[in-house]
This record gives C-alpha cells, sequence and structure tokens, in this order.
C-alpha cells in the first residue's frame, strides 16, 4: 500500500504529468485531431485538413487503414474516403496511434528497463486488445488498439518524473527462472514512488483531454472489476491483451498472466475464445510491428 493519501496520490501525479515535457506534450498535430474530433461541430473535411497538412502522418495513417490487421476489403486511397468508411473517431484514433511511437524513445534506464521493450509490449498489447474486440463483435477496433498501446503509458511518465525512484522499482524486482517477476511491481511503484503506473497513467489521459474510456484503461488495466459496471468492458479487454501478451517485450508489471475467470465471464467469454485469440496473436503482433515498428 502507498504510504500517501488519495489526495496526496493525486497531487503527485497531478505533479509529475505538469512537471515533463517530453512525455506530456502530444505533436501538436495530434492534439488538433482530438480536439477536432471532441467538437461536436466539426465536420469530415476538417479532418482530413488536419491530417493531409502532415504527409508523414497522412502516409503512416492510410498506411494502417490499407493493412492485412485492419482488413477492410479493397485498397482506401485518401483520408477523405478512410473517414467516409472508418468514421471521425476511428482515423482519430488511428492518427493518435500512428504519433505515438516517438513518445517511447529513450535508451536503457537500468538493466531491467528499456523504453523499447515497453513499446514493444505496447504494440503487442494493442495487436491483442484488437483482437479480443473482435471476438466480442463489439465494433470498436481502433479504440481497442488504441487503449491497448497506451495502458503503459503511466511508466513513461514514471521514467521523466521520478526516475531515480524507478531505478529503485525495477532494482527490488525479482525475476524466476522463466523470467517472470517475483515480487509486485505496483506495490512497489506505490512503496517508492508513492503512486503506480495506472496513476501515473490516468493522469497524463485527463491532461491529454482523451475521452474518460482511456482513462479508465489507463487506471485500471490490472483491476478492471473495480470499476463500475458501465466502465470495465474496455479495461477488461486491456487486461486480458495484457495477460495474453505478458512475455512480449516489457514483463515486469505481470506477477501472473492467467486471466481471471470473473474478467472472462464479464466479457461473456470462454476459454475456447481465449485459446481462437491466443493462436492468431503472432501473427496480429507481426502485422502490426511492421507498421507501427517493434521497438
Amino acid at each position: 500500500m502507498s504510504t500517501l493519501s488519495v489526495e496526496e496520490q493525486n497531487a503527485l501525479v497531478e505533479t509529475a504529468v505538469k512537471g515533463i515535457s517530453h512525455i506530456a506534450t502530444l505533436p501538436e498535430i495530434t492534439l488538433k485531431i482530438i480536439s477536432l474530433v471532441e467538437d461536436a461541430s466539426s465536420t469530415a473535411q476538417d479532418l482530413h485538413d488536419v491530417i493531409s497538412n502532415d504527409p508523414a502522418l497522412c502516409s503512416r495513417v492510410l498506411k494502417v487503414v490499407n493493412s492485412a490487421f485492419y482488413g477492410l476489403p479493397r485498397q482506401i486511397g485518401s483520408i477523405n474516403r478512410a473517414i467516409v468508411l472508418l468514421g471521425l473517431n476511428a482515423v482519430k484514433n488511428i492518427a493518435i496511434a500512428a504519433s505515438l511511437s516517438k513518445l517511447f524513445k529513450g535508451g536503457e534506464l537500468c538493466p531491467q528497463f528499456a523504453a523499447r521493450d515497453l513499446w514493444k509490449h505496447s504494440i503487442a498489447a494493442a495487436a491483442a486488445a484488437k483482437l479480443v474486440c473482435d471476438e466480442l463483435k463489439l465494433g470498436l477496433p481502433d479504440e481497442a488498439f488504441l487503449a491497448g498501446l497506451i495502458h503503459d503509458i503511466g511508466i513513461m511518465v514514471e521514467l521523466q518524473a521520478h526516475p531515480d525512484g524507478l531505478v529503485e522499482v525495477f532494482g527490488a524486482i525479482e525475476f524466476d527462472e522463466e523470467g517472470r517477476p517475483t515480487r509486485d511491481m505496483l506495490e512497489l511503484e506505490r512503496t517508492i514512488i508513492g503512486a503506480d503506473h495506472q496513476r501515473f497513467g490516468a493522469a497524463l489521459c485527463d491532461a491529454w483531454k482523451f475521452p474518460k474510456s482511456f482513462t479508465y484503461v489507463t487506471s485500471h488495466h490490472h483491476d478492471p472489476l473495480e470499476l463500475p459496471r458501465a466502465n470495465r468492458t474496455l479495461a477488461a479487454i486491456v487486461y486480458m491483451a495484457d495477460r495474453l501478451t505478458a512475455d512480449s517485450g516489457f514483463r515486469a508489471d505481470v506477477l501472473d498472466p492467467s486471466i481471471d475467470p470473473a474478467v472472462l465471464e464479464e466479457l461473456g467469454m470462454s476459454a475456447m475464445h481465449v485459446e481462437a485469440i491466443r493462436s492468431r496473436i503472432p501473427a496480429a503482433i507481426e502485422e502490426v510491428e511492421n507498421l507501427f515498428g517493434g521497438g
């Protein structure tokens, strides 16, 4: 348990987010896209104009939309066409995902942690979250993908705001012969830093003015059933994805990769669904690494 009160933890994470520059600031074009889509008066043409003004981002979005991973029946040659077929929100989420990789830059903090390993795990979890969403036929694949991509973003806040504390956390985590952690990273974060990466990630999502569903994911991807029932689904999907990809890249924060049966029940899924998803994960990760880079 953290020795800090809830109010003190809130102050700690808010100060951290305000005090860092590299992670706390999304690329200007991404912020424009978010505010555009949240503005009820904005149009498809407005979004087209913003994305088209950044040729690199435009190219990246079309590459994602036309990938086998996204699975559309025919090639899309323009942002306008992508918006017509997928909707403003989907294209917004793809554009955000396409701009996030640069935030996970950085060398090795200590032998147990490098930002590139966290990016590798994040894109694996994003791929798995989309597969879970597809299995559930929820119709929100881009939202699930982005949620998986950002679920551990709080660790990058800690890396910037509390690097010494994070080194101490990783130094205290011991790994077994299979490379799995034997101590609870979240508990160590709360004891050493004062709050865990879920709290830091949620504060960052609020600072970015992301929809609340993403705040719920970052704040409860380790314990989705702690959320009110109406807010659990996306966090539960990412909880599953996180465990299904626990051996991909960064692996210090999942003590036990088995999936809580209560979470499966919450999603209306069976062990058979899990195995069907698991079998598709390697190909999905490979596709996403080709699109976003594997770190």
